[in-house]
Order: structure tokens, then sequence, then C-alpha cells
């Protein structure tokens, strides 16, 4: 068991007060006590509980990293790494921390509270949030400062976010003056922001060429390598000549499918 400051005023022969003026750097503590103290304090390498005293001073120093997704998928990504990697990086130059939650989306219903009010977090960052994601509601209720990894249609929330729409679009245009017709997407989760807008941008590209809509050219991924395969093998009998992957774990997917079944890329 760690000790604590009575511990330390016991084998001091000070108070408890005293002893935290000491670990706060009070003035108003005689030398040859504080000389004691710290004595002890050095013999016993305490060292004081952070949150406890963030707690005190109404900051922790600590930013809140919410990524509601199934924990075996955020490792699986190669994005979510260098996510966590960027943020980390930012929260450590300027002095903060950062707690990391991971819950799978079910166990996150029942433990939004924690996240809201246990006041170890400063502020919160959300990635990958689901259109109807509780937690976003929540926090736009509550006085939690967060911040969006990806815009919100409906809630005036801070994000920051690429232009998905617009690199859907010119990605898909940009096959289009390949001189491509058959191109075929696969899409993320249309469940989630990202998804849908990436989606929205092949659609416009579609319409600013006049090219039909072939519903039959859609496939739905999940992110993954796999379901990029699987999506793949459902869009090959209809015979693209191109494809939009919706992120490039799924491409990889999709190149795999193809070179299964004797299809040349990008011829």
């Amino acid at each position: 068991m760690p000790l604590t400051l009575d511990d330390i005023a016991r084998l001091s022969g000070v108070s408890r007060s005293t002893v935290s003026r000491v670990i706060n750097a009070d003035t108003n503590v005689k030398v040859e006590t504080r000389k004691k103290v710290l004595q002890v304090i050095q013999k016993i390498n305490f060292q004081p509980n952070l949150a406890a005293r963030g707690l005190a001073a109404g900051r922790t120093n600590i930013i809140g990293l919410v990524i509601p997704a199934r924990v075996a998928f955020i490792f699986m990504d190669p994005y979510f790494p260098l996510l966590i990697l960027g943020i980390s990086g930012a929260c450590n130059a300027h002095n903060h921390s950062v707690m990391l939650w991971l819950a799978e989306p079910e166990y996150e219903l029942r433990t939004i509270g924690q996240i809201l009010h246990n006041g170890l977090a400063d502020g919160v960052i959300v990635s990958s949030t689901l259109m109807d994601d509780p937690i976003i509601k929540s926090l736009h209720e509550s006085n939690m400062p967060f911040i969006l990894m990806g815009r919100h249609p409906t809630l005036d929330v801070n994000y920051i976010d690429v232009d998905n729409v617009r690199a859907a679009r010119e990605a898909t245009q940009h096959l289009m003056r390949l001189g491509r017709k058959r191109i075929a997407t696969i899409t993320g989760p249309q469940n989630q922001f990202a998804s849908y807008d990436r989606y929205q941008g092949y659609l416009k590209a579609l319409s600013d060429r006049n090219q039909p809509f072939l519903p039959e050219l859609v496939a739905e991924g999940d992110w993954t390598e796999a379901g990029g395969y699987t999506a793949m093998r459902l869009l090959i009998p209809y015979k693209p000549d191109a494809l939009f992957a919706a992120n490039d774990v799924m491409a990889t997917g999709a190149l795999s499918a193809l070179r299964e079944a004797h299809i040349r890329v990008p011829d």
C-alpha cells in the first residue's frame, strides 16, 4: 500500500498539515522542519497523488481521448495508433497527459457518466463518432469542454476534420478524367459521418459529369482489409472499370480480391 501524508508526518515527527505545506512548497515552514520532512520523503521515495492534487486545484492537466469503436478494431487499423501518437505528442508538449478511454459501444452506454463526472479530465477529444452516438449529446449537455474528430451535422460543437466530401469528389473525378465509366465505390459504415460524407462526394462527382448512378456498383465496407475484400468480391460480377475505396485499408483488401480474380490493376 502506498504511503500517505499521515505516514510521512509520523516518520518526520510533524503534523500532517506541515507535510502538506512542504510538498506544496509553502514558505511558511521552518528550514529545519522542511529539511527533516524532505529527508523522509527522499528516503521512502514518496510520490504525491497527482490526480488528487489536480482535483483539489480544479485542474488535472489530463485530456481524455474517447474512441467509441470495437477495441480489437482500434488496434488493427493503422489510423488509430497514428491518431493517439499525434494527440499524445501535442498534449505532452503542453505539459498534459492523455487518458485513453477504450470501451465497446455497448459498454460505453452504461459507463458514459464516468467520462463526464469522474473529474479526472479537463476536457475530452472524441474520435470516430457514430451518427447516433449518445456520448456526443451527453457531452453537449454537460459542462465538459470537448472537441470532435469529425463534424456533427446537427449540433453546434467544436470539431476538426478534413473536407471528406471534396476529397472523395476529387478522387472520383480523377478516375473519370482517366476515361473510366463504371466507377464503383466501397464505402465505410454509413452510420459514421466520415463514411457518409465520402459517399456523398462520390455521388457528387457522378452528378457533376452527368454519369448515371448504378446502385450495383456500391458496396458497404467496415474500414477493414477483410471488409474491403468481401465488398470487392460483391462488385466484381458487375464489371467496374475503376474503384474509389473510402480508406486505404479497404483498398488493400479490394486489391487482394482483384488479384484473386486475375484482374490486373491499374489495367
